[in-house]
């Protein structure tokens, strides 16, 4: 592991931050990016030590800054083993507001969590190739699997990542395995004034409550290790899906 480099995108907060602090201690190097949040990327090198993290700014939605970000990081460990695709946006739209889901509203959705993903999937993929050990971990959500989630946009773009992963599972198997975790509800700084919602999930989930960042980095850090499992999509639910 001490050898392993991981690229983890979106990674100054909530979820990505979580799985950059989980893999620093399983001993890989780690590099941290966010598209805007640089004072934070920096703090977060200073913290874990400047052999172990390294930040760079990008946004995965721009095909030179996704080219760029594994150019980089390639650069700066002389290597790349992992991609986490963690970096996506939403927005909150009622299912049946129809009107306020525009076109618009997929493209930019769309455009980071889809094509953003695949454009760094296919900027790291000579590299993860080269490893021995590569490996691809989708951040995708509950709402790509089940008639759920913040927005019809969003649901329809996790679902799309979600069908990514398995296609790029069977193409780059052996060489590159790739999965999925699909969340629920994850209490993050994006999700911090869905009080309703958060109250709901207390509710309705076996667990009674919502998610924490950490125990999504747990099952990325499980697929990481898990070196005979592509191809799966993995959903962290607290036992909603039963309900």
């Amino acid at each position: 592991m001490a050898e392993r480099v991981a690229l983890v995108t979106g990674s100054t907060s909530g979820i990505g931050k979580a799985c950059v602090e989980r893999l620093v201690a399983d001993g890989l190097r780690v590099v941290i990016n966010s598209a805007k949040s640089v004072d934070a990327g920096r703090a977060m090198v200073a913290e874990l030590g400047e052999e172990r993290a390294h930040y760079v700014q990008g946004d995965i939605a721009d095909a030179a800054d996704a080219q760029r970000l594994v150019d980089e990081s390639v650069a700066r460990f002389g290597r790349l083993d992992v991609l986490v695709n963690n970096a996506g946006t939403t927005v909150r739209i009622p299912h049946d507001d129809f009107t306020t889901a525009s076109p618009d509203v997929f493209r930019r959705l769309y455009d980071v969590n889809v094509v953003g993903t695949w454009q760094m999937s296919v900027a790291a993929v000579p590299h993860l190739r080269e490893s021995g050990a590569g490996c691809i971990v989708n951040v995708t959500s509950l709402a790509g699997v089940r008639a759920t989630g913040s927005s019809i946009p969003y649901a329809v773009s996790k679902g799309a990542m979600n069908h990514l992963t398995l296609l790029l599972a069977n193409t780059l198997a052996p060489a590159v395995r790739v999965n999925a975790v699909a969340p629920g509800l994850v209490d993050t700084p994006w999700t911090a004034d869905w009080g309703d919602l958060h109250e709901a999930i207390k509710v309705m989930a076996p667990m009674q409550r919502c998610a924490q960042p950490e125990d999504v980095a747990e099952v990325v850090a499980t697929l990481l290790a898990s070196t005979y499992v592509t191809g799966q999509i993995w959903v962290i639910d607290g036992g909603l899906s039963l309900r």
